[in-house]
């Protein structure tokens, strides 16, 4: 599966996203193959993505693309960022 978290800047918080993604992930058994990208590029970078993950502010701006998009408040919070992924991956 390739996940693609998206950010203002794709750098610092997308980064943080993309380690916690890859630990949730792990956790619930997924195979995850995921990148990071700033919202300038994130409609092109989504192309190839099975599943996109961002805030809340940042999801209305990527309405439209064909994958699915996850929202998480709490790019720290594992448990929330696991939510997600099963929400989106059943």
């Amino acid at each position: 599966m390739n996940i693609t978290c998206v950010c203002g800047m794709g750098i610092g918080t997308s980064m943080l996203l993309k380690m916690n993604v890859e630990q949730a992930a792990a956790s619930l058994g997924l195979d995850a193959d995921v990148s990071t990208s700033d919202i300038g590029t994130a409609k092109g970078a989504a192309q190839s993505a099975d599943l996109i993950i961002t805030s809340a502010e940042l999801a209305e701006e990527l309405t439209g693309l064909s994958a699915p998009i996850a929202v998480v408040h709490n790019f720290t919070d594992i448990s929330e960022i696991e939510a997600a992924l099963r929400e989106k991956t059943q």
